[in-house]
């Protein structure tokens, strides 16, 4: 259906479906316009007190997931996020840069990422009790079979959890 028609004097007449029809594939983009779909990057972190801990990259006990999804958002969670969803925003700009160190870019992404991080460990704990020091590592989470496979692609040298310089 064509959004502007034409009435019988010849002058222009713009059609309400017409429009939505127009809206709708900006509104609900399609998952063709992806090459392929492949799995996400997480960005997990570690916190700890002292330079120089020795971290065991696979151990699951001392990594955190960052940033977790809520296990169940209601209708209302749903309609407010449709039109304005900030901190899942950010959390996209945060896989992108993860992304884009998978593929070698790793200066302004990895500052991105610490500084997001950063701010979220100072917005979400108290500065005294804060360990000083913390690393994250980028994994990917993929299904093998009939089990869960991660594959640790990235870890991070380790920062200061309170900076100054970034302040």
């Amino acid at each position: 259906m064509r959004s502007i028609r034409r009435d019988r004097g010849g002058a222009k007449r713009v059609s309400v479906l017409g429009i939505v029809n127009l809206l709708l594939p900006a509104l609900f983009p399609s998952w063709r316009f992806f090459d392929v779909i492949g799995p996400s990057p997480r960005i997990e972190l570690c916190q700890f007190d002292t330079p120089q801990d020795d971290l065991p990259e696979h151990d699951q006990t001392v990594w955190r997931e960052c940033r977790q999804r809520p296990a169940h958002v209601g209708f209302r969670g749903m309609l407010k996020d449709f039109f304005w969803n900030a901190a899942w925003n950010e959390s996209l700009h945060l896989a992108n840069c993860a992304e884009r160190i998978i593929q070698g870019q790793t200066e302004h992404c990895s500052r991105e990422i610490r500084l997001r991080l950063r701010a979220d460990l100072l917005r979400d704990a108290d500065i005294e009790t804060l360990p000083a020091f913390f690393r994250f590592r980028l994994v990917f989470v993929s299904q093998a079979e009939d089990r869960l496979r991660r594959d640790i692609l990235f870890v991070s040298p380790t920062y200061r959890s309170v900076d100054p310089l970034d302040q």
